[in-house]
């Protein structure tokens, strides 16, 4: 029994370090809930007795002991009222109630069988998230390939880092989100940002670019006045504010100013990588002021950016660093490669005080990618299709290589397939709350709707596991072991330090249960140290590789950035000598903007309802809530901060439309309509509207989002869609609004 464990938030891939305290050790969390439990999620803001662990920021590199609002109140769930702690049976009256262990695996046994009798294997879907341990994601892909037998299984990162992540394959061999430490961002003079507002995000993160503001180098480029915008005031920088869809061309105008003004590092260029030629011929036509007329942004501040990032690298470092902004769109991966083409042309990559990065999101969103839960993938990210990692992978799980299945379909498709004749009519979920964070979210819902059979693992009644016929009560993060990868690819530790409620299994128990009910073949442990070492030997050659590293040394607080074969120390910073493709060179590929479908969006109703318009919805987070909401909207602290969705809108537009701040609005296209308060702020483009993510139901931006697709990614459209913006009319409305968010 001890009294304090160190670990790391459970929220985004900054994993700050922290310590978990409890004055009596390792007590129970909280107890099973006597009664049923409604389909509907338990009210957030319900009592909540004091958080039975203290939490205490820990120095570690990427926070410096500093946390957020979000980790600073994560204990606070470890004993919320509305955990669930025992499996829940949904009843033909809509209530779930309590049932056995042993119920519960049987009826999820059952469902397997006759699935896969009347369907097929692939009529079984597995979708998860990266929120998971690298252990329970490892497992999650082996249990669906082996014991379920399906090709159908996706995870929600491909709605998070599947451009940049295709766009990093590409060009560099390799995918790991920033390819050097954080820390190495401390002696820039030089940071550009695309598509990422750190300071309400991972907030800790600000204080690694203050080298760079303090140089008047912090360059920001997002269409809203965001809180990391703000930082280059006061000679900090400069904010470019593009209109939403055309960060790839300001980026194509960016490199034709490197180019053309002679710029470029001609040396590492013909050295290290291949594809110039193509690039200048594909950027010739973006000239500075063919661009402005583009984005909006002017052209002298377009030839300005270009020449602080090559004088940046020329004398002090310069950093170009992409996030969901720019790549959360239907040519997401063409940004992002735009992006690495400019980082190329300068000679960023592979220097030791420069570099290109991207910011994975997700605790776990590196790991989560990496060993086996992405469609096409393989632990140690190898390829499915590659007759030797598919040897290799056999060989580990001790089956014969044709057993395993070939690629699955991406998310967004998996999605589109429940419950249709050649679909998916049996789901599994796992750290996703894909109701509210799926584009066109109002058709995920009906085809969750529509399956025979859907079990979610959850430890909350999220409003995923509120449709599923079965919910599995599973580990909250300071009850489990583990390990997690951040976004800089170093690998960490998770410890326990308080006991799980009786009622509530780990993912990998759960697994290995089923596997065994199911004579699946191979083994599943429930030990996550066991697993960690059957990963390594999963990982082993691989991009992703593991293999040196281990719970020792973990514990004893080594750094451990893979790749980390056998026999090596890792590697803190990739493409000093050279890329991952087979020359050895980085690959530039020329890209160009996709036209986009611009649909007409007309006022529902008759001609007597308000003035309307037609805007540019984009979607993002704020600095009280992580993801769909699901947790951080039942801490009251965070709650009670921000306890609604809000459109932000220009007052410009808001007056044409009669509009004042804090009035209720509505925001509708062909696919939903989301009701919500008007947040009046001059920080946003007078053409375009924000409304953040985390809430549900008539709050619910993914309403309005599309499922269209980057063609190479398969990552969702989430930042340009069309909307129809009006003063709310008196439908009652309103008042749904009050209720969902004392509800939520």
């Amino acid at each position: 029994m001890t009294d304090s464990a160190d670990t790391h938030c459970p929220y985004c891939a900054l994993q700050c370090a922290m310590t978990l305290t409890s004055p009596t050790g390792l007590a129970p969390a909280s107890k099973p809930g006597p009664g049923p439990v409604p389909a509907e999620p338990p009210a957030a803001l319900a009592t909540i007795e004091a958080p039975v662990l203290e939490v205490s920021g820990r120095d570690f590199p990427t926070n410096r002991g500093g946390l957020c609002r979000k980790g600073w109140t994560a204990a606070t769930l470890l004993n919320h009222p509305g955990r669930v702690t025992e499996p829940l049976l949904k009843g033909h009256d809509g209530i779930h109630r309590p049932i056995g262990w042993d119920q519960a695996l049987a009826l999820v046994t059952t469902a397997v069988r006759d699935t896969r009798a009347r369907y097929g294997a692939d009529a079984i879907g597995v979708f998860g998230g990266g929120g998971l341990t690298n252990e329970k994601a490892y497992m999650l892909g082996k249990f669906a390939r082996l014991a379920l037998g399906t090709s159908c299984i996706d995870y929600n990162g491909r709605f998070c880092m599947s451009s940049a992540a295709a766009a990093g394959m590409r060009a560099f061999g390799v995918d790991r989100g920033l390819p050097f430490p954080l820390a190495d961002l401390d002696g820039a003079s030089t940071i550009m940002m695309l598509g990422s507002n750190v300071a309400e995000t991972m907030p800790p993160f600000v204080q690694h670019l203050k080298g760079a503001r303090d140089a008047g180098g912090l360059i920001v480029v997002d269409p809203r006045r965001s809180a990391t915008a703000a930082f280059t005031s006061d000679g900090g920088g400069l904010h470019l504010q593009p209109l939403p869809g055309t960060d790839l061309t300001l980026l194509l105008g960016l490199q034709h100013v490197v180019i053309h003004e002679g710029l470029a590092d001609a040396a590492f260029v013909a050295e290290r990588t291949s594809g110039y030629d193509a690039v200048v011929r594909s950027v010739n036509s973006f000239w500075p002021e063919r661009v402005q007329s583009i984005t909006g942004v002017p052209a002298e501040l377009i030839r300005e950016t270009a020449r602080r990032l090559a004088d940046g690298a020329r004398k002090g470092g310069s950093y170009i660093l992409t996030g969901r902004g720019v790549e959360q769109h239907v040519d997401g991966t063409a940004t992002a490669t735009a992006a690495i083409n400019l980082s190329l042309l300068l000679g960023l990559p592979g220097s030791a005080r420069s570099g290109y990065g991207t910011l994975t999101g997700q605790g776990n969103g590196q790991g989560g990618r990496e060993h086996g839960q992405k469609a096409d993938q393989l632990p140690g990210y190898r390829k499915i299709t590659d007759p030797a990692a598919r040897a290799h992978m056999a060989g580990v799980w001790g089956v014969p290589e044709e057993s395993i299945p070939g690629p699955g379909l991406p998310a967004v498709q998996l999605l589109q397939s429940l419950g249709q004749p050649d679909g998916v009519r049996c789901l599994f979920v796992h750290a996703s709350n894909i109701a509210v964070a799926s584009p066109d979210a109002n058709a995920v819902i009906a085809g969750l709707r529509s399956l025979d059979f859907l079990v979610v693992c959850d430890f909350f009644m999220s409003e995923t596991a509120a449709e599923a016929d079965l919910v599995l009560p599973v580990l909250q993060w300071a009850e489990e072991e583990g390990t997690l990868t951040n976004l800089e690819g170093r690998v960490l530790r998770r410890r326990r330090a308080i006991q799980p409620p009786a009622g509530a299994r780990s993912e990998l128990w759960i697994m290995a249960r089923l596997a065994e009910a199911l004579d699946a073949p191979s083994t599943y442990s429930e030990d996550p140290e066991t697993v960690f070492e059957e990963l390594r030997l999963a990982s082993a050659g691989g991009l992703a590789d593991y293999s040196g590293i281990d719970y020792a040394m973990l514990d004893r607080g080594e750094a451990a950035y893979w790749p980390y074969p056998v026999g090596s120390t890792g590697t803190p910073r990739l493409f000093l000598d050279t890329f991952a493709h087979a020359d050895g060179k980085a690959v530039m590929t020329p890209v160009t903007p996709r036209r986009r479908r611009t649909p007409a969006v007309t006022p529902a109703g008759d001609a007597t309802a308000p003035a309307a318009k037609t805007m540019t919805l984009i979607t993002g987070r704020l600095l009280e809530h992580y993801q769909s909401g699901a947790q951080t909207r039942r801490v009251s602290e965070l709650l009670a901060t921000q306890p609604e969705a809000k459109l932000q809108i220009h007052p410009a537009a808001a007056g044409a439309m009669g509009i004042v701040d804090g009035a209720f609005v509505s925001v509708a296209n062909e696919r939903g309509a989301v009701v919500c308060r008007a947040e009046l702020s001059t920080a946003i483009r007078p053409e375009t509207v924000f409304l953040p993510f985390h809430f549900p139901e008539i709050e619910s931006a993914n309403r309005l989002t599309e499922a269209a697709t980057d063609p190479i990614s398969g990552m969702p459209e989430f930042k340009f869609n069309t909307v129809l913006v009006r003063a709310a009319a008196p439908t009652g409305l309103e008042h749904c609004v009050l209720q969902t968010t004392e509800a939520s």
